[in-house]
């Protein structure tokens, strides 16, 4: 895994991400990762590619990429709960909800075919999490799947697995939905550039 790299997610990699989903067919149906995103933000008939292309250039989307070499291979997306405040089992999550809403999300994992079981997905998560850290830490959320060790195919991983965000030092907080559950870590500020 020494030989991946991670970058941040923005005008200046936007064509490698681009790369990446195009390969997939958008992703998840042409999602282009933007279902996370709040659709009042949304042009009259903008979707997929052009309005995931123009959050970005708009500082509005952030992910860690993961490259090997010059190509993007994977990517965890993570943004404030302003950023990304839809998420699924919504009504569930608010009504046994007894901690502070976080800092952070991450929503969304997705891994080139052809790189999957590979480690990426760690990957992108620590890179996240360090720029999380590089801009100033805080409470960080997701709501990965709880697989209880059962093998589950990569492709519907959506938010990689709880024993995933476990091994980063997540904490269990709750389940969410039937095979979801919060998980929770507090990221320390990174101090310098």
């Amino acid at each position: 895994m020494s030989g991946y790299a991670i970058r941040a997610l923005d005008a200046a990699t936007w064509d490698a991400f681009a790369g990446l989903a195009e390969k997939h067919n958008g992703v998840w149906g042409g999602c282009w990762c933007t279902w996370f995103h709040s659709r009042v933000d949304r042009p009259e008939g903008e979707k997929g590619r052009p309005w995931k292309e123009r959050l970005v250039r708009e500082g509005k989307a952030h992910a860690a990429l993961v490259f090997d070499g010059d190509v993007a291979v994977g990517w965890c997306q993570f943004g404030s709960p302003d950023e990304l405040p839809r998420i699924y089992h919504r009504k569930e999550y608010e009504a046994t909800r007894t901690e502070e809403p976080p800092d952070y999300r991450i929503t969304c994992f997705f891994v080139d075919r052809d790189y999957r079981r590979k480690g990426v997905a760690a990957v992108a998560l620590r890179g996240a999490l360090d720029l999380i850290a590089k801009a100033g830490g805080g409470v960080v959320e997701s709501y990965p799947h709880d697989t209880r060790g059962k093998k589950v195919s990569s492709s519907f991983l959506y938010n990689a697995t709880r024993s995933l965000f476990e091994e980063a030092g997540f904490s269990y907080e709750r389940p969410k939905g039937k095979k979801n559950c919060v998980m929770r870590r507090t990221v320390s500020p990174l101090d310098g550039p």
